[in-house]
This record gives C-alpha cells, sequence and structure tokens, in this order.
C-alpha cells in the first residue's frame, strides 16, 4: 500500500477540477521561483515587494472570480487556491490580493454604475490601478454600526470628513472605497488618490505583516461627487457582504501559512539529530506532526466546501465565520508548534514560522476577531444575538 501525501492526508486534490488544478500549480509556481526568494528580505525590512504585482496581474491573480472587464472568470475553489499558495510565501502577498479583489473589486462590480466598473475594474486587474478599503476606524473595528466617518451632502456632492485605520495598501493604492455614516443610511464612496483633503499615511514599526503596506486614511472635507458614490450599496449590508468575500479567501490562506510551517518542521525533524537520533523517530514528535496534519486537513476539508457552496450560491457568512475561526487558529497554533520544534533556528527569518506566526497575529484580528466569529456562529446555533 503506497504512503498518503503527508500535505494532502485526503486526497482534497482529487475533490479539484482540472482547472482549479492549473490555477493552483500555476500560483505555486510563481511563489516559489519568484515570491519566496525575497520575502524574507522584504519582510526583515518591512517592504511590500511591488514588484511582484505585474506578474500576479499577468497570472490572472487579481479580480479573478469576476466576469468581464479583464478578469479571469474563475470559480470560486480557483481563488481560494490561489489564496493558499500566495499565503504559502507570506500573509502580506495573499493580503495584498485579497484586499485587490474581494474589497476592492467587489463593491464596484456588486454595487458600482457601468462608469464605474469601465473606469476602474479593468485597471485594477491589470495591476495599473491599486485599491483599499476604508471600514476600520481609530476607535475600533469590531463595531461598525457605530462609523464616526460621515459625508453630508452638499449640493449635487458630498463631504466627507473622519479617519480610517490600518488599512492595507492605503498609502499605494489609487482609489479607496470608504464606508461612511450618511442621513441615508451607511454609504460606499470612491476616494481617489491626490482629492483635497484627503491623507494617506504609512503605518511602520509594526512587527506582523512587514511585507505589506498598511495605512491610516485621513478626510477633512473631502469633496467627492455623486457619480463616486456606490449607488448599490445602502446600510451595513454593503460592507459587511464584502468582508464576507476576503473572509472566504483567508480560510483558504491560512491553510497555505500552516502549509509552510508544517512542511518546514516535517524536513527540520528529519534532519536534526537529538541524544542519537533524528528528531522525527520520536514518539512526541511524530504526535506534534500528526496533530498538525489532522487539524490542516480538517481545514482543507471546510474551505473545499465553502468554496462549492459559494459556486453555488448556497454560502451563509455565518458558515465563513466558522472557517475562519477554525483555520486561522488552526494556523496559528501549528506555526507556534513548528517554531518551537526548530528550536533556536525557529526564531530567524531563515525558517518561515516565526514569520507567519507573527503575520498570524494579525490575522486573527483582521476581517472579523475570533470571539466576533465564535459569537456569529453562536447567534447562527442559538437564534439570539449576544454581541
Amino acid at each position: 500500500m503506497k504512503h498518503l501525501d503527508p500535505q494532502d492526508f485526503y486526497a482534497v486534490s482529487d475533490l479539484i477540477t482540472e482547472e482549479e488544478r492549473l490555477v493552483r500549480d500555476a500560483t505555486a509556481r510563481f511563489v516559489d521561483e519568484r515570491a519566496l526568494p525575497i520575502i524574507p528580505e522584504a519582510f526583515e525590512a518591512g517592504r511590500f515587494p511591488a514588484e511582484l504585482i505585474p506578474e500576479m496581474a499577468e497570472l490572472g491573480l487579481l479580480g479573478s472570480y469576476f466576469q468581464g472587464y479583464g478578469c479571469a472568470g474563475l470559480g470560486a475553489t480557483a481563488y481560494g487556491l490561489i489564496c493558499q499558495e500566495l499565503e504559502r510565501a507570506d500573509s502580506g502577498l495573499r493580503s495584498f490580493v485579497s484586499v485587490q479583489t474581494s474589497l476592492v473589486m467587489y463593491p464596484i462590480y456588486t454595487y458600482g454604475t457601468e462608469e464605474q466598473k469601465q473606469r476602474w475594474l479593468p485597471g485594477l486587474a491589470a495591476g495599473k490601478a491599486i485599491g483599499c478599503f476604508g471600514l476600520t476606524e481609530p476607535h475600533g473595528g469590531s463595531d461598525p454600526v457605530n462609523l464616526k466617518t460621515v459625508a453630508k451632502r452638499q449640493g449635487k456632492d458630498w463631504l466627507l470628513n473622519g479617519a480610517k485605520m490600518w488599512i492595507t495598501n492605503g498609502s499605494i493604492a489609487d482609489v479607496a472605497v470608504v464606508w461612511a455614516a450618511t442621513e441615508e443610511g451607511i454609504c460606499g464612496f470612491l476616494v481617489e488618490k491626490g482629492t483635497p483633503g484627503f491623507a494617506a499615511t504609512e503605518i511602520h514599526h509594526k512587527m506582523s505583516l512587514r511585507a505589506s503596506v498598511t495605512a491610516a486614511l485621513y478626510f477633512d472635507n473631502v469633496r467627492i461627487p455623486e457619480a463616486n458614490r456606490l449607488p448599490g450599496a445602502r446600510g451595513l449590508k454593503g460592507p459587511l457582504s464584502c468582508l464576507t468575500q476576503a473572509r472566504y479567501g483567508i480560510t483558504w490562506g491560512v491553510i497555505g501559512a500552516a502549509l509552510a510551517c508544517y512542511n518546514e518542521a516535517r524536513e527540520y525533524a528529519k534532519d536534526r539529530l537529538l541524544f542519537g537520533r533524528p528528531l522525527d523517530h520520536t514518539q512526541l514528535t511524530q504526535v506534534r506532526l500528526a496533530e498538525m496534519a489532522r487539524r490542516i486537513t480538517a481545514a482543507q476539508l471546510l474551505s473545499w466546501r465553502l468554496g462549492r457552496l459559494k459556486d453555488q450560491g448556497k454560502l451563509h457568512p455565518s458558515q465563513v465565520s466558522l472557517a475562519k475561526w477554525n483555520n486561522v487558529r488552526m494556523a496559528i497554533d501549528i506555526a507556534r508548534d513548528a517554531r518551537d520544534l526548530l528550536g533556536g533556528a525557529g526564531i530567524t527569518v531563515e525558517y518561515c514560522p516565526i514569520r507567519h506566526l507573527l503575520n498570524l497575529e494579525s490575522v486573527i484580528t483582521y476581517e472579523g476577531t475570533e470571539s466576533v466569529h465564535q459569537l456569529a456562529v453562536g447567534r447562527e446555533i442559538t437564534g439570539v444575538n449576544a454581541f
């Protein structure tokens, strides 16, 4: 009997289509050949490797699941596999693609006018324009109903005032999808780079997502024309629907981070001699590696099923919450244990677990903290809102 694949214990690869496999393998080659050689240096230097954007665009990784406008028109599972492979390199790369696709292109595609779609989507898909998503504010992100950023009508325009915090791509973005409270409810606006009164300041001294751009956005009487309002987005459903899209990608992405840490721990345990024998010959090490394989397998099956539900139009936000909660917790625990198995070597960027561990400290917080997703699942189970 042949040995099972340690990276795919339940042969989940057999459940994906040939197209999905080709997308996964093409993204994996890009990660191995172009991303992984430069990511450790970029992380250590606190630099987003923007030179990779044209190549990601050429591969069709930006806006991959949209039809038309220069997008690849792929399915949900293919997009998930893209996220998995990108985060196998670094959460910063997956975050860039996730924001560009699910938090910028999705609201324009779903809630925008045809003019807005024609203006922005082809450039965003080609990587010639970069976008960011402004929802989280300095006072907190887990209560989006309580927005302090406001937009008021002034003639045919809007005046926007407020601030947004922890915004991926913020200081390099050509357009920001900004959510603000209005007398008509929460609305989305397309705020273009260079608009008077709009400023973006990069946040430095981070110990997590160092290979990613994070910024604060400031709006001081920013005049926004009515043509830059997303007319189909009214109320909290708009931004929350965008977050559901992004969270779906996260459930896949963190599998890639976990696989990277697990594989490095497996290889290290083969070569590391301790008390006269390889580390992987010991019972304790095998139990720890088996535990990693168990949890990765469960996460793979969760995300695969989510992808099929998404393609069928049956995806429920609480299902995404369960998978985001489960899979990110899985990945951060595996990164921590892999770091421990590597001993002192595990604290250097020569090996990936400490980098993934630090990144995942952000991933477990952004786009819904672990507690928020636990409560979302609890609400679904009991019918009682305990927020």
